[in-house]
């Protein structure tokens, strides 16, 4: 591997696990690597390592030409821009647009499954960053990322102490994948060899649908969840009454929708096929975090 890497997102939950990976798992010496945040005073355990550290941030589009100064291969990790305003593809427009200015010779995205044909509010980003890299002529790998399976902690633990979890995803089938398990892979796909422009779907190794999963934590906890199937607008109703804000609703009904109708069932193995080991069951993530879903 010639050249330095530069992760942006390198203080969130996935940016710093795909840079320990890179130095871990993968030997890559720390002075390849360079980690970019909107506040690198949050880096200093990853600098603590040898690795340099930089300022980049998407909305200031003058300072990303010298964040990406002398970088070979950038992974762009997808922001947390979900105003439904437009920032978040502007964000990434703006730094697929610096990358070419500065002579990136390769793009790694962290996009999502099937964009093209998601009913996900925020997939029209992500399909809008993946058109942008491909028109910048600039050699690409994109990583299209499942669900985490951290996520169900989100609804899993309140499910959990009442013994009914909402759900409108009927019978559809999702393959969550455990974070760590998409870093480790993105981490061997920037540090081995690169040829031509690809794109991977990295999943979990089996899909389940919400019954499935509630048999699951069932198992892992001892505590019967049953899932109440109910529609859409109903669970956005339940969202509404419960407290949640009422801007990220259709997001989190979206999800469910986006299961129901097998928009997200896919199974690949890419994350073995890279990393050159199979992700963990859903089953034994949630054995080993049942004490998350008590709290």
């Amino acid at each position: 591997m010639a050249g330095r890497i530069l992760i942006t997102g390198a203080s969130g939950q996935l940016g710093s696990r795909v840079i320990d990976h890179l130095l871990s798992s993968l030997n890559v010496p720390a002075s390849s690597v360079v980690a970019g945040s909107r506040d690198p005073g949050k880096l200093g355990d990853i600098e603590a390592r040898g690795v340099e550290t930089r300022r980049v941030d998407f909305d200031d589009e003058g300072g990303l030409a010298a964040a990406f100064d002398g970088i070979e291969r950038l992974l762009i990790v997808s922001t947390d821009a979900l105003d439904g305003a437009g920032t978040r593809l502007r964000q990434h427009k703006a730094a697929v647009s610096a990358a070419k200015a500065a002579g990136v010779g390769r793009i790694f995205y962290t996009s999502m499954p099937n964009p093209e044909d998601a009913l996900i509010t925020f997939a029209p980003d992500h399909l809008g960053t993946e058109e942008a890299i491909k028109a910048s002529g600039i050699a690409y790998t994109i990583f299209r990322n499942g669900w985490y399976m951290e996520n169900l902690f989100m609804s899993l633990p309140q499910a959990l102490a009442s013994g009914q979890w909402y759900s409108s995803a009927g019978t559809g089938k999702i393959a969550h994948i455990a974070r760590d398990d998409i870093a480790r892979a993105i981490a061997a796909g920037i540090a081995g060899p690169a040829n031509g422009n690809v794109t991977y779907t990295l999943t979990g190794p089996e899909a389940h649908t919400t019954d499935e999963i509630a048999e699951l934590v069932t198992a892992a906890t001892g505590k019967p969840l049953s899932v109440v199937h109910v529609s859409d607008e109903a669970l956005a109703e339940g969202m509404a009454q419960a407290g949640v804000p009422a801007p990220f609703i259709p997001t989190f009904v979206s999800f469910d929708a986006n299961t129901r109708e097998g928009k997200i069932s896919m199974v690949t193995g890419d994350v073995k096929d890279l990393s050159g080991q199979a992700p963990r069951s859903l089953r034994t993530f949630l054995e080993a975090n049942k004490a998350a879903l008590h709290a």
